[in-house]
């Protein structure tokens, strides 16, 4: 017997032996005649070409706005507008304090450091006394 003898009888045995193969659906007439009817599902996505380009053709132009909706997509605009210039400024007000922090600890390790150095090289002729 020849190797693909075997595999061929392998996989048929395989087969016959696999509780996939009891459940196996073969569809009848009645699905397939569903599928290709018009009233179905497809008939849900697609529609007719005249259908579809009159829907372009009222879709290309666009309609005027309403003056009220004019004014709500101002308003929209300007509170969120109002929103950013907040965060921004919220933002800056924490930076200055953190920078104002920063140089104060800067200032104060300069000045200890400097007052040390003063301690530790001082030879008596300290004129401030």
């Amino acid at each position: 017997m020849s190797w693909t003898a075997v595999l061929l009888l392998t996989v048929l045995l395989a087969l016959s032996l696999s509780h996939e193969a009891d459940s196996v659906a073969v569809p009848d007439d009645k699905d397939t005649t569903k599928a290709l009817d018009p009233q179905g599902p497809l008939r849900r996505i697609f529609m007719p070409e005249e259908d579809a380009a009159n829907f372009f053709r009222r879709r290309r132009r666009r309609a005027v706005k309403s003056q009220d909706e004019i004014d709500a997509e101002q308003r929209q605009r300007l509170a969120a507008d109002e929103r950013k210039r907040e965060y921004h400024e919220e933002q800056r007000n924490e930076f200055e304090g953190y920078a104002e922090e920063e140089h104060d600890e800067q200032d104060e390790r300069t000045r200890e450091s400097t007052e040390q150095w003063r301690q530790f090289h001082y030879d008596g002729m300290d004129p401030s006394k």
